[in-house]
């Protein structure tokens, strides 16, 4: 199983990063199978860097802030009117009102059925893809919102890797059930100590590093660091409360499970 991030920006694209996504893949020997976790501002030109978008098999939606789906409108226009298309619609898996979001974001009374497959996520049911199983823990968010928790098998021989994404998130129980044991914890980070924040929104990397440590994670990867926050701010905040190894998502970074 493989991580890269095409995006890692938070709240809005910055200048060295688009918002929110990342790509999974895993390969079962006969095949790769690729699912992307968010799709925010700017991430669509970064998936055309690491595989042809029609080669997606999934697409999972943390929740249904525009700097986390907003460029399903490309992906959209991408299965219409690519090069090999109209190509099959993609399964996508995302929060109640995930439809009818989508279909706001492409506009101009846009159909999207041929498009895209809509799921409703249900909390802790198992979603299979290929060898990926996928389940979803409800967290703290303004919004409806999904820790997203995806088992499979290991790139470095034998048994099983677990990768667990925050999506954005305060501390809550339902990330620290997401993440137990999890191999690489892709975590939000938001906002600092430093400054003052309100609650029930984002985590700081303090609060991370405290929930990397409740659910013994083994490595924390901080995400969604805002273009005017200081990502070795966060990092020196996590590790203030996990022993273990964190490091700062970038573009393009490839982590091997």
């Amino acid at each position: 199983m493989r991580l890269v991030v095409l995006g890692c920006s938070g709240s809005v694209s910055g200048p060295e990063s688009a918002s929110s996504a990342y790509l999974v893949e895993a390969d079962d020997g006969e095949r790769t199978w690729r699912l992307v976790l968010d799709l925010g501002s700017g991430a669509f030109g970064q998936l055309l860097r690491h595989t042809d978008p029609a080669s997606v098999d999934a697409i999972l939606l943390s929740h249904l802030h525009a700097d986390h789906m907003v460029d399903m409108a490309a992906m959209h226009v991408y299965l219409r009117y690519g090069p090999q298309g109209p190509y099959p619609a993609v399964p996508v898996h995302g929060p109640p009102e995930t439809a009818e979001r989508i279909s706001q974001v492409c506009g101009n009374g846009e159909t999207i059925d041929e498009q895209f497959e809509i799921h409703r996520w249900t909390p802790e049911h198992v979603l299979t893809v290929g060898p990926l199983r996928v389940t979803v823990f409800e967290v703290l968010h303004p919004v409806t919102a999904y820790a997203i928790r995806v088992e499979g098998p290991s790139d470095r021989g034998g048994g099983t890797r677990v990768l667990t994404y925050s999506g954005d998130t305060d501390s809550c129980d339902g990330l620290v059930r997401a993440a137990a044991g999890a191999d690489l914890f892709l975590c939000e980070a938001a906002f600092t100590e430093e400054r003052e924040v309100v609650r029930g929104i984002h985590l700081t990397g303090r609060r991370a590093g405290e929930a990397a440590t409740q659910a013994a994670v083994k490595r924390v990867v901080l995400t969604h660091v805002q273009p005017w926050v200081c990502g070795e701010t966060a990092r020196a905040e996590a590790l203030t409360e996990f022993a273990g190894p964190v490091d700062l998502a970038e573009p393009g970074a490839t982590w091997i499970l």
